[in-house]
């Protein structure tokens, strides 16, 4: 296809579209008028206090339908878009391909977190330096190592390896 050719559908399809906008829109514009004069119709102004008082308390009466409305149709569209994302999170799951969200890193000591699992009831220390069992240093003899080419000559040959094994039974 040639590019005049595209440009010339494209010219064309533009042209339909920006037709089928403007007769969307005064369509809206009808709609709303007419909705208009349903919903609103035309004030007259009352002469005594009394009727006054009346357009008053009807006005507050119609006031509280549509905000009743209004709340209903918040609540549906809430519902529907908690309903949206879990249909959304079924597909992802089934698809195998599930983005992991970046966990931010928060710096919490072991207590601090065993409060937030645990409720604020439950005190649990985590010092373990606490916890240990004070254990007394008993005195070793340390053996005296000497020179080691004296303990491999020592060792060096039968009578070594005798003295070893009588040394250790």
């Amino acid at each position: 296809m040639s590019s005049s050719r595209k440009h010339h559908i494209k010219s064309l399809m533009l042209s339909i579209a920006k037709g089928l906008l403007e007769e969307e829109a005064k369509e809206q514009e009808e709609e709303r008028s007419r909705y208009m004069e349903e919903s609103c119709p035309p004030v007259s102004m009352p002469r005594s206090m009394q009727e006054m008082q009346e357009l008053c308390r009807e006005i507050n009466d119609k006031i509280n339908v549509i905000d009743e409305e209004r709340y209903d149709l918040n609540t549906k569209v809430t519902k529907s878009d908690k309903e949206i994302d879990d249909l959304k999170i079924k597909v992802q799951d089934l698809m195998g391909k599930f983005k992991k969200p970046v966990l931010r890193k928060v710096r919490m000591s072991a207590d601090a977190m065993l409060k937030a699992l645990l409720g604020s009831k439950h005190t649990v220390n985590m010092e373990l330096r606490a916890n240990l069992k004070q254990v007394k240093k008993e005195d070793k003899e340390l053996r005296d190592v000497g020179d080691w080419r004296k303990n491999i000559e020592d060792k060096a040959g039968m009578d070594g390896r005798k003295k070893m094994f009588e040394t250790e039974a």
